[in-house]
């Protein structure tokens, strides 16, 4: 990987406060040429706001942004150029059909016809779409849009590709289509990719990730290095009471145990052993559920934050 002042894009000291909430505490990353970047974290904890930073639809009240190692402005000009977004929002234009919402951005970026024309063709094709080109957008199915939304935000060849939430509300055939499609494009054109999302799965094929909690990166590595903070297997117990519960665990088996969105959370290596003790051990009846995993980006973020990522936070 390049070294720290070779990063296509650095944040540093990125801090954003609404009224009497601070929505950005002092975030600090760097991307790469050619890195996939996961921004993980639950609705509300500053993920999109990163991303407005950037593209300039809200102003930082600190912090400082670097492309290429020279200083530039939040939604600046020199950024903006280098950039496509995909916000979780629609933007399409539902009345227009495919090949017009392409025109239109071609337009909007001032690409020559003899530059647009086959590119538009090209960005068909990469969004499956050729067939439905004169298709109203408003007659296309949801993972169509998101496809025609990915394939727009790439029609100008960006170097840097910012995605809120790509995979929301898609089905799961859909969901590895998209990913096909991105890191075949980080392979084919060393595409840098920004993203957000608080689905631990995505976040699992990013080749680092930043842990967001409360405005703040409370963890930064590979995928790999940060589900290896949790130790062996995950049991989780559904318990009428989890705190009293997990409470008497940690007492008689001597563990660390949490209790998160109302389950209790142990774990252990070869889990598999302790379940047997767990359930002769508890009261009758106690336990309604227990099921054993072994640690994903998910149980990171409860051990780091004591939250599950399903847990919204106040924006």
């Amino acid at each position: 990987m390049a070294s720290a002042r070779d990063a296509l894009l650095s944040v540093s000291g990125l801090s954003l406060r609404y009224g009497d909430v601070q929505v950005l505490r002092g975030l600090e990353l760097e991307l790469q040429q050619g890195e996939i970047f996961g921004l993980l974290g639950p609705n509300g904890c500053g993920k999109s706001t990163t991303l407005k930073v950037l593209t300039g639809l809200a102003t930082p009240d600190a912090g400082e942004l670097r492309l290429w190692g020279q200083r530039v402005a939040p939604g600046g000009r020199a950024l903006r150029q280098q950039m496509g977004v995909v916000f979780q929002a629609p933007s399409l234009d539902p009345r227009l059909s495919v090949r017009e919402n392409l025109q239109l951005t071609a337009a909007l970026w001032r690409l020559p016809k003899a530059v647009a024309t086959p590119r538009i063709s090209e960005a068909l094709a990469f969004a499956q779409l050729a067939e439905r080109a004169h298709s109203p957008v408003k007659d296309l199915s949801g993972g169509m849009k998101r496809r025609l939304e990915l394939a727009r935000a790439l029609l100008h060849e960006p170097k840097l590709l910012l995605l809120d939430e790509p995979t929301s509300g898609l089905d799961e055939p859909s969901f590895r289509r998209t990913w096909e499609r991105i890191t075949r494009l980080r392979e084919e054109t060393q595409l840098s990719v920004l993203l957000t999302t608080h689905r631990a799965e995505e976040a699992a094929l990013c080749d680092r990730v930043a842990v967001i909690d409360g405005g703040r990166i409370v963890a930064q590595d590979t995928p790999e290095a940060l589900i290896a903070q949790v130790a062996g297997d995950v049991i989780s117990l559904e318990v009428a009471d989890p705190q009293p519960i997990a409470d008497e665990i940690a007492r008689a088996f001597e563990l660390p145990v949490r209790v998160a969105d109302g389950r209790v959370l142990i774990e252990r290596e070869r889990g598999h052993e302790l379940i047997p003790r767990l359930v002769e051990a508890l009261p009758a009846g106690s336990i309604r559920s227990l099921s054993m995993h072994r640690p994903t980006l998910a149980d990171v973020f409860v051990k780091l934050t004591g939250r599950s990522l399903g847990h919204d936070q106040e924006p």
